[in-house]
C-alpha cells in the first residue's frame, strides 16, 4: 500500500498548484483527477490573469489587491502563458459616470503595487484606432492593463512542475471511498479498470464544483461553508477588430463583458454569470446566453456579432462561496479554506471558491494550514518559473527568434504556437530536427507526429479533445478529416510507455 504525505483530489488549477508547491517542499504527493487535468472549470475561464476591476464595486479591495500582485508575479513566472494586454472600456452615457471610472481606474493602478504594466490613460475614440471597430457615438474610452493567459496550459505546466518535483499525477482516476484510520486517510482509487488503496497523512479536497459532493458522498463530512455554483458561458466568433487590444463592454443591465483577441483569427466574448444546479460535468452555453453575449457585443462593434457567426462556445461551473448575494455575478471570487479533523486525526482541507489568478497564493495558504501536521520546507513558488518559463530577459520573442534561426524550415505561425504553448520546452519537440519531415506527418493543423508524441508522453493527453481543446486550440479550425486522423493516431497506441504515467 503506497504511503503519501499529501493526497489531493482534483486536477484543476488549484489542485495542480497545490501539488507543485507541496512536492517542491519535500512532501510526497499524490494527485487524482476523475477526468483530464484542467478538463472542467479551469479550462472554461475568460482566460484572464487580472485583479477583477468590477470587484472594486463590491468593495472587495483585499481580493483585488492580492490578485493584482499575483498578476505581476505570474507575468514573470510564466511569460509564455501569461502576457500583458491593454483593455479599452468605452464610456456609455447613462452607465457608470466618468468620475466613477476615473476613480476606479486610479485605484486599480495603485492598489496592487503595479511595477511592470503601464497605467490607465483616457482615449479620444474619434482619433484613436481603438474607436475604428466601434459603432458611431462612442467618444471617450479608458485604456488599462491586465493580462491574458492560456488557462488549460497553466494547469498542465503546474502538473508537469509537480511531477518533476516528485509528485504522482493520476488523471482519469477517481476517489471512490475514504476513511480515517489512525493518523492516516485510507483512500480507495479507481482508474484504468483497477482499484487500489493508498494512505495519506493529509487530504486536500480541491474538486472545484464537485467539492461539496466529494465531502458529502465520499468522505461523509459535509462542508461547513455553503457553496453556490455559478455558470459562465463564452462564445468565439471571427475577429471583430484588427488591433491587438481587448475591450471591456458594459451591458444595458450594468454587467461587464470582455471581447478579447483570441488565437489570432478570433474574438472571445464572455462571460455570463447565472446560478446553476445540476451536474457540473454536463454544461453548455444556452441559446439565451449566446443571444445575450451577441446582443452586448453587437451594441458596440460595427462587425456583426450574431449566433450564425459562432465558431465555438463553451461553459464552465465555478464553485463560489455563498456570501448571501442574490445574483451569481455578485458572489465573491475569493477563496475559503476549511480545515477538518480533531487533534490526532489526519486533517482534511477543503478548498472553496477561488479564481485562476490567485491559485499560487491559495496553494501557499493551504500548505500553511498543514504546517502543524507535516514537516515541510519554506514557500518557494514565487521565485521559480513554471516549466517552460525560464526564458531569460529576451522572453518569448527571444525564444521565437532563436527557434526561427535554428529551424528556418518552420513557418512563422508554427514557431509562434510552439513558443507560446511550451516556452523553453518547445526545444523538446524540435531540437533534434533538421527539416520539416523530421517532425513526422501532420495530423491536425500544424501539429505533427513529434508534437503528438510529446503530448502523450509528457502531458497526459489521452483523447482527441485533450489535444484539440486543452493542450492546443487547434479544434477551432480542425476539419472532419483532421479530427478523424487524430482519432486514428490515438488508436494506433502510444509511441512508448508514457513518461507521465
Amino acid at each position: 500500500m503506497a504511503d503519501y504525505d499529501l493526497a489531493i483530489v482534483g486536477g484543476g488549477i488549484n489542485g495542480c498548484g497545490i501539488a507543485r508547491d507541496a512536492a517542491g517542499r519535500g512532501l510526497t504527493v499524490l494527485l487524482v483527477e476523475q477526468g483530464d487535468l484542467g478538463g472542467a472549470t479551469s479550462s472554461a475561464s475568460t482566460k484572464l490573469i487580472h485583479g477583477g476591476l468590477r470587484y472594486l464595486e463590491h468593495y472587495d479591495f483585499s481580493l483585488v489587491r492580492k490578485s493584482l500582485a499575483e498578476r505581476e508575479k505570474l507575468l514573470g513566472l510564466a511569460p509564455h502563458l501569461v502576457r500583458p494586454m491593454r483593455f479599452i472600456l468605452p464610456h456609455v452615457t447613462g452607465q457608470r459616470p466618468v468620475w466613477m471610472l476615473r476613480a476606479g481606474f486610479w485605484l486599480y493602478d495603485h492598489i496592487g503595487g503595479r511595477t511592470v504594466l503601464p497605467a490607465t490613460r483616457v482615449l479620444d475614440l474619434a482619433d484613436d484606432p481603438a474607436g475604428v471597430p466601434l459603432k458611431p457615438g462612442f467618444h471617450t474610452g479608458f485604456e488599462y492593463s491586465d493580462c491574458v493567459a492560456d488557462d488549460s496550459r497553466l494547469v498542465i505546466a503546474n502538473a508537469i512542475g509537480a511531477r518533476e518535483k516528485g509528485a504522482k499525477i493520476r488523471p482519469r482516476t477517481r476517489l471512490v471511498a475514504a476513511r480515517r484510520e489512525g493518523e492516516y486517510w485510507q483512500l480507495v482509487l479507481q482508474g484504468g479498470g483497477q482499484r487500489e488503496i493508498v494512505k495519506a497523512r493529509a487530504l486536500v479536497n480541491a474538486a472545484g464544483p464537485w467539492v461539496a459532493r466529494v465531502n458529502e458522498t465520499i468522505l461523509r463530512l459535509p462542508a461547513r461553508t455553503k457553496i453556490r455554483l455559478a455558470k459562465g458561458s463564452h462564445i468565439v466568433v471571427p475577429r471583430v477588430h484588427a488591433h491587438e487590444r481587448a475591450y471591456l463592454l458594459q451591458g444595458d443591465d450594468g454587467r461587464l463583458v470582455f471581447a478579447i483577441p483570441y488565437q489570432d483569427r478570433y474574438t472571445l466574448i464572455g462571460t455570463t454569470d447565472t446560478n446553476f444546479t445540476g451536474d457540473p460535468g454536463q454544461v453548455s452555453a444556452s441559446a439565451d446566453e449566446i443571444l445575450y453575449l451577441c446582443r452586448v457585443a453587437g451594441g458596440y462593434f460595427r462587425a456583426p456579432v450574431e449566433p450564425s457567426k459562432l465558431v465555438w462556445s463553451f461553459s464552465g461551473v465555478r464553485p463560489l462561496v455563498d456570501d448571501g448575494a442574490t445574483d451569481a455575478e455578485d458572489l465573491t471570487r475569493d477563496y475559503t479554506i476549511e480545515v477538518g479533523g480533531r487533534y490526532g486525526e489526519p486533517p482534511l482541507i477543503s478548498v472553496l471558491g477561488g479564481k485562476l489568478t490567485t491559485y499560487r497564493r491559495l496553494a501557499e495558504a493551504v500548505l500553511a494550514k498543514l504546517k502543524h501536521k507535516l514537516i515541510m520546507q519554506k514557500p518557494w513558488t514565487g521565485g521559480e518559473p513554471l516549466p517552460g518559463g525560464d526564458l531569460g530577459p529576451e522572453g518569448v520573442e527571444g525564444l521565437i527568434a532563436e527557434i526561427t534561426a535554428r529551424h528556418s524550415y518552420l513557418a512563422s505561425a508554427h514557431v509562434h504556437r510552439l513558443a507560446f504553448s511550451y516556452g523553453s520546452r518547445a526545444w523538446r519537440i524540435v531540437a533534434e530536427t533538421k527539416r520539416i519531415e523530421d517532425l513526422g506527418p501532420t495530423i491536425v493543423g500544424n501539429l505533427h507526429r513529434a508534437e503528438f508524441d510529446y503530448l502523450r508522453k509528457e502531458e497526459w493527453a489521452r483523447t482527441p479533445d485533450d489535444v484539440l481543446w486543452r493542450r492546443t486550440k487547434l479544434g477551432l479550425a480542425a476539419s472532419a478529416a483532421e479530427i478523424a486522423a487524430l482519432e486514428a493516431t490515438f488508436r494506433s497506441g502510444p509511441p512508448e510507455q508514457a513518461a507521465a504515467e
